[in-house]
């Protein structure tokens, strides 16, 4: 099979890394190589930054009107090209095809959103204690900014961070994850129709120990908006921590499902299904422990199970699929061994727990939907994140005792709570340690709320006008003219 060969764009311009080095982009459905990428290192870095500088006063200075106009033409032909980004979602991560163009329609939004947004953006004028004089907060961009990007939904999380910035006034250098790759580097063609000036966008792929380093640790950036796990995150903020450069960090999350006495079973299982087993597990805000009250227990966990157990796992791009593979190998192996820790600690396998077998799954990173019953909170299953198709299940007493262990966990991303108790709803909204709460509902967030994590899910945040103001700083000016 010939490998497609894409390129980096940086400065208005399609180029390789200036070593010559190229890295492959392998299938997670065969583990055949697909495409080849530039292997950049900081030069190429530094090249991006300076091409974002050079070009981010003039884009400051246009109207945000067209600014928003030109993101709307960018969002346009994301959209025109909806059915070539998909497949190669699905080629290189593996996907369903469902998914990819659900992705590729999400994408377009991320760009939209701000683009009608731009004019919108406001300041405000103060009285002062002095006469004669005025104070006028202006809210201006950073200048040169940098998004770094996760492997998961590699399009979607490029734009979530690129129509915000762009929309602002400031620049981006986007780098998105090496293991998925393409997809973002097909948006450059696309900013060049949309006549996104030279610079303002700019896309490149290299390692993180040397094209991530040097985008996160030179002084010419000034902030810094990454999506990804934990541990990257924290390594950034330290990073970040030299030039005191601003970040914005969406991390990982372990998501509670809580399902009260009260709560509605049948909806229960069915957001339960479509939210653990999206994008085959691999979604931050994904259910990843289940505390079911003791007087549904039973219940929930027989209608679950029977759902569970027909979820079709194979061909991504076939539309009766449902479960795709994993990104890696490395993935795949994780998931295995978390899932043995938690049986050998107690847990009992109630669906899948194991690769599946057959000729199809003889190549890729394959795992079957996965239902534990009998955990404790004590596991790793139910405390480290797992971003996969694994859904550990716990009995509960009640709201007291399920508030308790959700709030158990370093992370604070986003949680699920079921009730038609509308006290219960605000004893969440009082207590439960989550950036995003869903109620009685699947996950999926909005692009005019906010998504943002708390402890070590992150800091800052993205979508809606908090987030375009994640892309803004503050300059006080006091006008006096008695």
């Amino acid at each position: 099979m010939t490998k497609q060969h894409y390129q980096m764009y940086i400065g208005g311009a399609f180029v390789d890394a200036r070593s010559g080095e190229r890295m492959d982009v392998l299938s997670p459905t065969t583990e055949e190589p697909l495409f080849t990428v530039p292997n950049g290192a900081s030069q190429d870095a530094v090249a991006a930054l300076e091409a974002a500088q050079a070009a981010q006063r003039g884009w400051a200075q246009t109207p945000a009107v067209q600014r928003g106009e030109v993101l709307a033409r960018f969002a346009s032909l994301i959209l025109a090209n909806r059915e070539q980004l998909a497949q190669t979602l699905v080629r290189e991560m593996g996907k369903t095809y469902r998914l990819a163009l659900g992705e590729v329609d999400v994408a377009a939004d991320f760009i939209n959103f701000p683009a009608q947004s731009a004019r919108r953006i406001e300041g405000d004028i103060l009285p002062s204690d002095l006469p004669g004089e005025h104070i006028f907060i202006h809210k201006v961009p950073y200048g040169v900014t940098v998004g770094i990007a996760a492997w998961n939904f590699p399009l979607a999380l490029a734009c979530r961070k690129i129509g915000p910035a762009l929309a602002t006034g400031n620049v981006m250098v986007v780098k998105p994850p090496s293991v998925t790759p393409v997809a973002v580097l097909r948006l450059g063609p696309l900013a060049e129709q949309a006549g996104i000036p030279k610079g303002v966008l700019n896309l490149v792929t290299g390692g993180g120990s040397t094209m991530g380093e040097e985008l996160v640790t030179n002084k010419i950036t000034r902030l810094v908006s990454m999506t990804g796990s934990t541990a990257t995150g924290q390594h950034i903020f330290r990073q970040a921590a030299q030039n005191i450069t601003a970040v914005r960090l969406e991390l990982g999350g372990k998501a509670p499902f809580i399902l009260l006495a009260d709560g509605n079973v049948d909806k229960a299982v069915e957001a339960a299904v479509v939210s653990r087993h999206l994008n085959s597990g691999q979604v931050c805000t994904c259910p990843e422990r289940f505390y079911i009250h003791e007087r549904v227990y039973d219940q929930f966990l027989r209608k679950y199970c029977g759902r569970v157990a027909q979820l079709r796992i194979g061909d991504p791009m076939d539309d009766r699929t449902d479960i795709g593979p994993k990104v890696s190998a490395g993935e795949t192996d994780r998931l295995e061994a978390i899932v043995q820790r938690a049986v050998d600690a107690g847990a009992k396998v109630l669906v899948g727990g194991k690769r599946p077998t057959g000729e199809q799954f003889r190549r890729g990173h394959w795992y079957e939907p996965t239902v534990l019953s009998d955990c404790t909170n004590a596991m790793d299953v139910m405390r480290e994140e797992v971003f996969g198709v694994v859904s550990p299940v716990m009995r509960v007493g009640g709201f007291d005792e399920a508030l308790a262990l959700a709030n158990d966990s370093d992370y604070g991303l986003a949680a699920f709570l079921f009730t038609r108790d509308l006290a219960n709803v605000h004893r969440a909204v009082a207590e439960l340690e989550f950036g995003e709460i869903y109620v009685n509902r699947p996950m999926g967030e909005q692009r005019q709320g906010f998504h943002n994590g708390h402890k070590l899910s992150g800091v800052g945040g993205e979508d809606g006008r908090y987030g375009m103001e994640n892309y803004l700083e503050k300059k006080t000016m006091y006008v006096n003219v008695s």
